[in-house]
């Protein structure tokens, strides 16, 4: 008896999730705007995500609302709250559409709170101004200017094009398959860029950078994590204040420092410059020995590997001469051990 008791409870269970769930994916309102040309997005909310998809022929709108701490609620408890607390804009202004869900009073009873965000489907080529202070924000198959910002969560993009300016106070950054102007950052996350073209500008006060398969002009800067990856073209800046540095298959100029790890730098084919500095660490680099190069080295102890075109003076710790005559600055200072190879 007890265990068929326990089966029946159990399929009850079962059953409440999976029915939970599905409301859960089953948007409150959806709306679309065939017959409308957008051109740009606004939206505004304060307590849920915003994703955004292009490559739709025409424009549709999905609404979310959850409860607070993301307790499911029923249509009519959403709508009650809705009426009483909150003032929702779905609409078309021009070629402008506009989603805003906001409270009609700042001193509300935050315990009826709900959590409102936007799906939103629409043409490849649109320009956007998103903010939440409580959600993620997901972008996906964009080309235009794209603006936004959240308080409370993670940025996803993915395959957007143009001039892109993102930023959150509390979540991490993943942007792939991205290109043009790039400007990225993060008060509390990690970032990871890959398969990434043109101008990037990537930051973050309290995690990791990884980079992967660059190529442009990266900027990266760190105060709380250690920067890795590799497959870079062009040119690379990549700082930090509280981690290692590991840097792989460059093909790049390179201006790197930390403050508080070892660094180790592998570079493929040598451009305009190298500046390496480390303040807490040591420096590992190894780099073509084909190129003309002036080396400038500074270290409680340097060791020199395959220097067999080498002309000038080494000392324990300075080293400065020519490399197959010279020409690339490579300039590398720590206060720990420097070692440089040749391959």
């Amino acid at each position: 008896m007890k265990k068929a008791f326990n089966f029946v409870f159990l399929v009850a269970f079962i059953t409440l999730v999976i029915n939970t769930q599905a409301q859960d994916r089953e948007p409150y309102i959806t709306k679309s705007f065939s017959n409308e040309s957008i051109k740009e997005l606004y939206a505004r909310t304060s307590g849920g995500s915003i994703t955004v998809e292009g490559g739709n022929e025409q424009a549709r709108v999905e609404v979310f609302i959850k409860g607070n701490n993301g307790k499911t609620l029923s249509k009519d408890e959403i709508k009650e709250r809705l009426d009483e607390d909150y003032k929702l804009t779905i609409g078309v202004e021009g070629n402008e559409l506009k989603l805003i869900a906001e409270p009609k009073d700042k001193f509300f009873n935050w315990r009826h709170a709900l959590s409102i965000s936007f799906k939103v489907y629409v043409p490849q080529t649109i320009s956007t101004d998103l903010s939440t202070s409580g959600g993620s924000i997901d972008m996906r198959n964009l080309s235009g200017t794209q603006s936004f910002s959240t308080s409370g969560g993670s940025l996803t993009l993915d395959k957007l094009s143009g001039k892109i300016k993102g930023r959150t106070s509390g979540g991490s950054i993943h942007v792939s398959n991205a290109k043009d102007m790039i400007d990225l950052a993060t008060s509390g996350g990690s970032i990871e860029a890959e398969n990434c073209n043109g101008k990037l500008s990537l930051s973050t006060s309290g995690g990791s950078i990884s980079l992967h398969n660059l190529k442009g002009t990266v900027k990266a800067n760190t105060s709380g994590g250690p920067i890795r990856g590799g497959d870079i073209t062009g040119e690379l800046t990549a700082h930090t204040s509280g981690g290692s540095v590991d840097l792989r298959d460059l093909e790049c100029s390179v201006d790197a420092s930390t403050s508080g790890g070892n660094m180790e730098i592998e570079i493929d084919k040598l451009e305009e410059y190298v500046t390496i500095s480390n303040s807490g660490g040591n420096i590992h680099v190894t780099m073509p020995g084909n190129k003309g190069v002036n080396l400038n080295l500074r270290g409680d102890r340097i060791n020199l590997e395959n220097m067999n075109n080498f002309n000038g003076d080494k000392e324990d710790h300075k080293v400065e001469g020519k490399i197959n005559g010279g020409g690339i600055p490579v300039n590398i200072q720590t206060s720990g051990r420097v070692t440089v190879a040749l391959n």
